[in-house]
Parts: structure tokens; C-alpha cells; sequence
């Protein structure tokens, strides 16, 4: 170890071997593709060229793999009878271009917007044969 800088060691969940042994300051990219989709955490332990320890622990979550999306069920929904799903997965592609190709969910019109386009053209019919009786 070197006598003016301190020494970080990075873990990755429960694994007892490091990930990556480095001096500090050090700029380090983590390659999420190497793990799982999930849960994860990143402890991070240093050494002091003094001799103290340090310990620090991140949380996070890695989604690489394709998005998921589906309508007609939401987490903890009580259901019965048929349901009428509507899934897509995409993938974000290479981040270096875009991915328009299955990028975007068909969704179905909200009932609310159903009742305002119906409130519409009920108040045009309205307006145009009101208007109409006035010339």
C-alpha cells in the first residue's frame, strides 16, 4: 500500500472476493451487464495509508435486460374470469443509437378520455343545432 493514498476495495453483494482493488482517486466503471437483473449492493471498504478502515454500502438495482410492459393487470390486483393482456418487451438497444423499432407500448385510450370526446361532440351537435334554429 502506498503511503499517501488510500486503497478502496469494491464487493459486490456477499461475494467475499473484491471486484476491483484500486488507489484512490479513481474514477471506475462498473459494468452492470456482468450481473444479474435485481437487486444488488456495492460495499465499498477503504484503507488509510493511517491504518483506518472505512465502510460504506450502496443499494441499487440493475434492469438490463428488456423493459416489460402489460396492461390489464397491475401488481396486487384481486381478479376473476378472462383477462385480456397487452405485453410488450423492449430492449434499449446499444445506447449509442436509438432503438425506435418496439421502443413504444400500444396503450389503449383511457376511459376519461372516451367521456371528454363524447361531452364534445355532444356540445358541437348541441351548439350547431342550436345555432341553426336561430337563422
Amino acid at each position: 500500500m502506498t503511503k499517501d493514498k488510500s486503497k478502496v476495495f469494491l464487493f459486490i453483494d456477499n461475494d467475499p472476493a473484491p471486484i476491483a482493488e484500486l488507489d484512490t482517486p479513481i474514477v471506475f466503471d462498473l459494468d452492470t451487464r456482468k450481473l444479474t437483473d435485481g437487486e444488488h449492493i456495492l460495499k465499498i471498504i477503504s484503507h488509510s495509508p493511517t491504518g483506518r478502515e472505512g465502510i460504506r454500502t450502496i443499494h441499487f438495482t440493475v434492469a438490463n435486460g428488456p423493459a416489460i410492459r402489460i396492461e390489464g393487470l397491475k401488481n396486487k390486483d384481486v381478479v376473476d374470469g378472462t383477462l385480456s393482456l397487452m405485453i410488450n418487451a423492449y430492449d434499449k438497444g446499444n445506447q449509442k443509437s436509438f432503438l425506435i423499432n418496439g421502443s413504444e407500448t400500444p396503450q389503449t385510450i383511457p376511459f376519461w378520455i372516451w367521456i371528454i370526446i363524447i361531452l364534445f361532440i355532444g356540445w358541437a351537435l348541441y351548439y350547431e343545432i342550436t345555432s341553426a334554429n336561430i337563422q
